[in-house]
């Protein structure tokens, strides 16, 4: 699991621990899962931008008909 994965479902448990305590209406809870959305906002954009590239694939970006990028048909 990533490490924001674990973070919201952290901050997850600790909203529904504030909403038992304080009440479902109270400003406490909304800004537990204000805070559980915004981290679930994040995860979401992380997804998005996709994997990283290694350096040997920002090479061949860069470089393509470089010996190093060259692709064969089997």
């Amino acid at each position: 699991m990533s490490n924001i994965q674990e973070k919201i479902d952290q901050e997850r448990q600790q909203a529904k621990v504030v909403c038992d305590l304080q009440g479902a209406e109270s400003g406490q809870c909304a800004a537990a899962w204000d805070a559980v959305e915004e981290l679930q906002a994040e995860a979401s954009h992380q997804k998005q931008k996709g994997p990283t590239k290694n350096s040997l694939e920002k090479y061949c970006d860069a470089n393509p008909d470089a010996d190093e990028c060259r692709l064969y048909d089997d």
